[in-house]
């Protein structure tokens, strides 16, 4: 028995118009269900369609499923939004716009310090004006498309400098207690919600041609060498990974110590690059693909 959801609701694209569909839509059933006599029968949990039960879908049962889904929806979106390489951009939610209050410090030596890396703020701003000018004059804004975690601080920073010239940037916030609300910059069209950190790791890495990372915490942290394991194991294409802040970076992490112990090989501290101002960051891109 064949059934059809060709002309379902979601965000995959219906039949043409005038083509002949002879079987009801997952939406149309939907509207038939909502529309029927509420009786015990047609009340129970058992009777929902299936996708149409959030308790289902959200059940450990159905794990696989959403995972499925956290990585369909946004790639459908971006397909149809037409985009085809991105820059990722990372940093500290917490870092605040030059001007404004630490809000996350928890005493007043991270407040100085904090306000004080707001230069950061600064600096992805400007590189993602940069990269964010090119994408609109080289490609109509579909390459080297600025994206980010979504949130607060140097997050926001990218989208901002997106926003500067006009440009579309892409948002994949996730569900957290604290810090995710999606910032004001993004391109609401390209903000996307996560529940799992790992689909949205996959997304920041599917388009990647760059990686701008700004100095923040785990989550940064974890973002960096996931994309460098992947790139130092063969599992992804070789890309500009630029450091931003060299005296962050070589304050926070010993790489030399990692070659002379022999835990990564020599060659491996060519994977990425440390630079500090906007310019040289986009330079070392520019380089890369020698345009």
């Amino acid at each position: 028995m064949v059934d059809d959801d060709t002309t379902n609701t979601g965000p995959a694209p219906a039949a043409p118009a005038g083509t002949w569909v002879p079987f009801p839509s997952s939406g149309d059933d939907k509207k038939r269900q909502e529309a029927k006599p509420r009786t015990p029968q047609t009340l129970s949990p058992t009777y929902r369609l299936a996708y149409d039960d959030p308790d289902f879908l959200t059940s450990e049962a159905t794990r696989g499923v959403r995972l499925q889904l956290e990585l369909m929806k946004p790639e459908l979106a971006l397909i149809e939004a037409g985009i085809l390489s991105t820059v990722v951009l990372f940093g500290g939610a917490r870092i605040p716009e030059p001007g404004k209050a630490a809000w996350a410090a928890r005493n007043e030596g991270q407040k100085a310090r904090l306000e004080a890396n707001s230069r950061y703020y600064e600096e992805a701003r400007r590189f993602a004006r940069l990269a964010s000018q090119h994408s609109a004059n080289s490609s109509g804004g579909k390459e080297f498309v600025i994206v980010t975690g979504g949130g607060p601080g140097v997050m926001e920073a990218g989208n901002r400098g997106a926003a500067d010239v006009g440009a579309m940037s892409i948002a994949l916030n996730i569900t957290l207690p604290h810090e995710q609300a999606p910032n004001p910059y993004a391109t609401p069209e390209l903000c996307f919600n996560f529940h799992y950190f790992a689909t949205r790791k996959m997304h920041f890495l599917f388009r990647a041609k760059a990686m701008a990372i700004f100095p923040g915490g785990f989550g940064t942290l974890d973002e960096l060498f996931e994309a460098l394991t992947l790139i130092q194991t063969g599992r992804m294409a070789r890309i500009p990974v630029l450091l931003f802040g060299a005296e962050f970076w070589r304050r926070l992490v010993d790489f030399e110590f990692l070659a002379e112990e022999g835990t990564i090989a020599p060659a491996d501290l060519d994977l990425f690059r440390m630079v500090d101002t906007a310019e040289e960051g986009w330079e070392a891109i520019r380089g890369f693909y020698s345009f």
